[in-house]
C-alpha cells in the first residue's frame, strides 16, 4: 500500500472517530451524572438517522436539495432523539438509578428491543438511501486518490464538538454543576441544588448527540434498522477504553479506535474487529479504569443478598423437582415441536446456570458469556466432524475447549470488575464471533457447520433424559457449593471484597476458580446445543446470546437456585408463544424486561419469596 492510500485510510479513520466521539461523549455524560449504563444509546443514534432520512427523501424531498433544509432535517433528528431521551429519563432512568449496573444494562437492552420494534412499525423495515449533502458533494485530492468533502467536514466537526463540550462543562454554571454531580451527587444535593433538572438536561444532551451522530451518517450510508446494535458495541469500546465519565478520555479513545479501525481495514481486513477489541483489552490490562477514568476501587456493599435454595422453604424441594420433571415430560408428549422447545428451555437453563454461578457467588458480571457457549458448540461440532467423536467425547471436547480458553483469559478478566469486566468479556465474545465468521476453512463462516448427527432419532428420548439429569446434577452441585465453606467465602468476597482480602481470603484465586468453572459449564451447554440442533452458526457467540443468558437469570432471580429454570421458561417458551401471535413480539418482550427490572429486580422467584415472607410476618398479615 502506498503512502497516498495509507493517508486516505487514516483520514477515513479520523472521520469515523467523529461519529464514535459524538456517541461516546453522550454516553459518558449520561453515565457520569446519572450512573446509568445505557445500552439503548444506539437506538437514539438510529432514530436520528431514520427521521432525518425520511424527512429529506419521503416527507419533504425539497429539503434534500437545500443545504439549509438538509441541515434542518439533521437537527430535527437530533432534537427528536433528545426528546425521547427526556421521556426515557422520566419513565426508566429515574427508577433505575439505585439499581446495580447489570440491571441497568439489561433494562436498557429491553428498551432497545422496544424502540427497535417501535421504529420498525413507524418507519418500515426498508433501508432509506438519502442524497448527498448539497454543498459538500465533491471531493478533495489526496495524492492520486480523492477524499469526500462531507467526510472532511465531519473530521473537522469532532474537535469542534469536543471544544464546545469542554467550554460548556468548564465555563458555565450548568457545566460546573454537572462536573460536581459527576464527582459527588449527594453533596450537590446537600448544598441545595436540585439534581433532577440537571440529570434531565444531561440525558437530553447525551441522547441529542447520539441522534446527531446518526444523522451525520446519512451522506455516507443508508439508514436501516441494524444501526443500533452495530454502533453501540463500538461505542462501549470507546467509552470503556477512554474511562467511564471522562469526555477527554472518550475523545482520545475515539481517535485511537478510529485509527486502529482504519489501519485494520488497510492491512488486516479479516481481523479488523479483533484488532479493535484487542486494543481495548490491552488498555484495560494496563489501566483497568481506562485511559482517563478514575481509579477502580472495590466497592463495599453492606446490603448482603442471601442466596436462596428453595423460595418455598424446605417442603418446596420436592415440589420444585416434581414440577420441573413433570413439565418436561408434558412438553415431550406434545410432539416434535414441544420436545424441541423443552430441549431449548433446558439448554438455556444450563447456560444461565453457568452464568449464575459466576454472578451470584463470585460477583463477576459478564456481558460476553456466549464466548464459552460458542466454544463449546464449535468444540463438539469439530470433534464430531473431524474426529468422528460420539456424543460423550464431543461433550468432553466442548468442555475442554471452553476450559482451556477460560484458563488463559480468566487471569486477565478477573483483574477487572463491574462494567470494565463486562466489556472485557464482551470483547472476548466478539473476538470469538469474528473468528467464527471469518475463519471459513474451520468454522464454515456464515454457512456454519451443519449435518451433525450426534444424536440419532431413536436415541432422542434417552438424550433428553441425560440433559434433564445434567440439569438436576448441576443444580444439586450448585446448592452444595452454596452451603459449603467455599460458597461462604465466595459470597463474602462478592459482598465485601476489601474485608475478604483483609481477612486473608485469596480473593483473586477464588474469583479465578469460579470463573473457570462457570466457563466450563457454559461449554457443556454449548456442546449440548450443537448436539440437539445438529448445526452451529456464528450467532451462538453474538451479543444477543450473551444477553439471553443474562435475561434467563435476571428474569428468574440471580440469587435463587431455581431462577434459571423460571427465567429460561419465560424467555424461551414465552418468546416462542409471543412470536407465533405477534409481529412485534420482541418489542413486547422488551417492555416485559423493563417492567421486571423496575418492579421486581430480584426476579420472579425473588418477588414470590418476598411476597410470601410478607404474608407470613405479623406485620404483613395485619397490613
Amino acid at each position: 500500500m502506498g503512502f497516498d492510500a495509507l493517508a486516505l485510510q487514516l483520514l477515513n479513520g479520523l472521520s469515523h472517530a467523529t461519529t464514535l466521539f459524538l456517541m461516546a461523549s453522550g454516553l459518558t455524560l449520561i453515565f457520569g451524572v446519572t450512573r446509568i449504563v445505557n445500552f439503548a444509546h444506539g437506538s437514539f443514534f438510529m432514530l436520528g438517522a431514520l427521521w432525518s432520512a425520511h424527512a429529506i427523501t419521503n416527507w419533504w424531498p425539497a429539503w434534500g436539495v437545500s443545504a439549509w433544509g438538509y441541515a434542518a432535517a439533521m437537527l430535527m433528528g437530533a432534537c427528536l432523539a433528545a426528546l425521547l431521551g427526556a421521556i426515557t429519563e422520566v419513565l426508566l432512568f429515574k427508577r433505575m438509578r439505585q439499581a446495580p449496573q447489570l440491571y441497568q444494562l439489561v433494562a436498557t437492552f429491553g428498551l432497545t428491543l422496544a424502540l427497535h420494534d417501535a421504529m420498525r412499525w413507524y418507519f418500515g423495515p426498508e433501508e432509506v438511501f438519502a442524497p448527498r449533502f448539497p454543498s459538500l458533494k465533491g471531493a478533495i485530492e489526496v495524492g492520486g486518490a480523492f477524499f469526500p468533502s462531507w467526510q472532511l467536514f465531519t473530521l473537522l466537526l469532532g474537535p469542534l464538538v469536543w471544544l464546545g463540550l469542554h467550554l460548556l462543562l468548564t465555563r458555565t454554571l450548568w457545566g460546573q454543576r454537572v462536573k460536581a454531580a459527576t464527582q459527588d451527587r449527594d453533596m450537590l444535593d446537600a448544598l441545595g441544588v436540585n439534581p433532577a433538572p440537571l440529570m434531565l438536561g444531561v440525558v437530553m444532551l447525551g441522547c441529542g448527540l447520539a441522534g446527531l451522530a446518526g444523522a451525520l451518517q446519512l451522506p455516507r450510508e443508508p439508514a436501516h434498522l441494524q444501526m443500533d446494535v452495530n454502533v453501540v458495541v463500538e461505542t462501549f469500546v470507546v467509552v470503556v477504553t477512554g474511562g467511564l465519565g471522562s469526555i477527554g478520555g472518550a475523545f482520545v479513545a475515539a481517535l485511537l479506535i478510529g485509527l486502529i479501525h482504519a489501519l485494520g481495514l488497510s492491512f488486516f481486513p479479516q481481523a479488523t474487529l479483533i484488532l479493535v477489541f484487542l486494543t481495548m483489552a490491552a488498555v484495560l490490562i494496563w489501566r483497568p479504569q481506562g485511559l482517563a477514568g478514575a481509579a477502580v476501587h472495590a466497592e463495599q456493599r453492606e446490603s448482603v443478598q442471601v442466596f436462596s435454595l428453595w423460595p418455598l422453604g424446605q417442603p418446596g424441594r420436592a415440589l420444585f423437582v416434581v414440577v420441573f420433571v413433570g413439565l418436561s415430560l408434558l412438553a415431550w408428549g406434545q410432539g416434535d415441536y414441544g420436545r424441541s422447545l423443552a430441549e431449548d428451555v433446558m439448554v438455556m437453563m444450563l447456560f444461565g446456570l453457568s452464568l449464575q454461578c459466576m454472578m451470584a457467588l463470585g460477583g463477576l458480571v459478564s456481558f460476553g458469556h456466549a464466548a464459552f457457549f460458542a466454544l463449546g458448540a464449535y468444540g463438539a461440532a469439530l470433534a464430531h466432524l473431524n474426529g468422528g467423536a460420539g456424543l460423550f467425547l464431543a461433550l468432553v471436547a466442548a468442555m475442554a475447549l471452553a476450559l482451556v480458553v477460560a484458563l488463559v483469559f480468566g487471569a486477565l478478566l478477573v483483574r477487572s470488575s463491574g462494567v470494565y469486566l463486562a466489556m472485557l468479556s464482551l470483547a472476548l465474545a466478539q473476538m470469538v464471533w469474528a473468528g467464527a465468521t471469518q475463519w471459513v476453512g474451520l468454522t464454515g463462516g456464515d454457512n456454519g457447520l451443519i449435518g451433525l448427527r450426534l444424536i440419532a432419532p431413536e436415541w432422542r428420548p434417552l438424550a433428553d433424559a441425560v440433559l434433564c439429569g445434567f440439569l438436576l446434577l448441576s443444580l444439586a452441585a450448585m446448592g452444595r457449593v452454596v452451603g459449603s465453606g467455599r460458597g461462604a467465602a465466595l459470597q463474602a468476597l462478592r459482598d465485601a471484597p476489601l474485608r475478604a482480602a483483609a481477612s486473608g481470603l485469596p480473593v483473586q484465586v477464588l474469583r479465578y476458580q469460579v470463573f473457570v468453572g462457570s466457563a466450563t459449564l457454559a461449554g457443556l451447554a454449548g456442546g449440548l446445543w450443537a448436539s440437539f440442533k445438529g448445526a452451529v452458526f456464528p450467532s451462538v457467540a453474538s451479543v444477543a446470546m450473551s444477553v439471553d443468558a443474562l435475561l434467563v437469570i435476571l428474569l428468574g432471580g440471580v440469587h435463587q437456585l431455581w431462577g434459571s429454570a423460571v427465567g429460561s421458561a419465560l424467555l424461551v417458551w414465552g418468546g416462542a408463544e409471543l412470536g407465533q401471535g405477534l409481529d412485534y413480539w420482541r418489542g413486547v418482550l422488551g417492555l416485559v424486561i423493563m417492567a421486571v427490572m423496575v418492579l421486581a429486580p430480584s426476579g420472579v422467584l425473588g418477588a414470590v419469596q418476598h411476597g410470601l415472607t410478607r404474608m407470613r410476618s405479623p406485620k404483613g398479615r395485619t397490613a
